[in-house]
């Protein structure tokens, strides 16, 4: 059960409430609009009472929340995205999506977890939880974009790598750490955001970039609670007191070299990129062009590598 899911049950039924009242107004000649703003302060109270000061296991919940977006709502924000499927050894993983796209203008290669709204999709998706197949994909992808000469954007939101007999037969360590080396030694700038839950290394296989950024609601952390749990104290159940030891939330993750930040969300103090998501989430049309020019085509990486992008090609300088 999530948390957070049973928390917002009160604060659903005053939306519905407020949109009702919105709706009658427009049809009444009597005047609403006092009642719809008290409705309106009440219920922004209500949001930071509730979500304003959460514990690690809430904010691990938050980041778990169904009705998150996930890495394609934010990749169907960009200009044009044009996916490439298959590892080109033994089969393709819809657990992780990618391919060329457009970033406000500017050719990137894209790359993220998917996981599934639904049980159908989810099952399609394995959860979000990538196999050896999956990283191989990504793995091709980073080459490409190396040899292309292509920024690379990555969506980190899986609960971890799969753990099946399957992959460890496909050998699933192998596969991480290619993903590992490949974005080590890639050619190109790499910007990585935290968009959701980011668990042990299957999360890291995305996130070896120039800069990291956090969704506000994300977690990112080296094993998630529950396997954390297992390995400490042999009870998964003991899962919230290993999220308080974790600190998986941006402000215990992220350091302040300035190669990594933290996107406030919507009604930061909120519920989050959730509650908004058909209206871009977290600023999911937007998140792109800062985060993006953070890593310019002069950083030292190009610099150590000799690769340079011709001066058109290259992102306003930001301040």
């Amino acid at each position: 059960m999530n948390v957070i899911v049973e928390r917002e049950k009160g604060l659903l039924e005053l939306e519905k409430r407020i949109a009702e009242l919105r709706t009658a107004n427009e049809s009444q000649p009597v005047d609403m609009a006092p009642e719809i703003s008290a409705l309106e302060q009440k219920y922004q109270e209500i949001l930071r009472d509730v979500f304003g000061s959460l514990t690690p296991w809430e904010k691990v919940n938050m980041a778990r929340h169904p009705g998150r977006p996930t890495s394609l709502d934010y990749i169907g924000r960009l200009d044009r995205f044009d996916e490439l499927h298959g590892d080109r050894h033994f089969r393709d993983d819809h657990a992780v999506v990618g391919g060329f796209a457009l970033l406000h203008g500017r050719p990137v290669v894209v790359i993220g977890q998917q996981r599934g709204r639904d049980t159908k999709e989810n099952l399609r998706r394995n959860f979000g939880m990538v196999t050896p197949e999956g990283y191989r994909k990504v793995n091709r992808l980073a080459k490409l974009a190396s040899h292309l000469g292509l920024p690379i954007v990555t969506f980190v939101d899986t609960k971890g790598a799969d753990p099946g007999i399957s992959s460890e037969e496909h050998a699933q360590s192998e596969a991480i750490a290619r993903c590992l080396y490949e974005f080590t030694i890639a050619r190109v700038p790499i910007v990585a955001t935290i968009v959701g839950e980011g668990g042990s290394g299957g999360a890291l296989a995305l996130a070896i970039a120039d800069t990291v950024i956090m969704l506000e609601h994300s977690v990112y952390s080296v094993a998630s609670p529950e396997g954390c749990a297992a390995i400490l104290w042999g009870d998964a159940g003991k899962a919230e007191e290993a999220a308080a030891g974790l600190r998986g939330d941006p402000l215990g993750r992220l350091d302040k070299s300035g190669r990594s930040g933290v996107a406030v969300e919507i009604n930061g103090s909120g519920s989050g990129a959730f509650r908004h998501r058909g209206r871009g989430g977290a600023g999911a049309a937007g998140w792109g062009a800062p985060g993006f020019e953070r890593v310019r085509y002069s950083s030292s990486r190009c610099d150590r590598c000799g690769t340079r992008a011709p001066q058109s090609a290259r992102p306003a300088e930001t301040r």
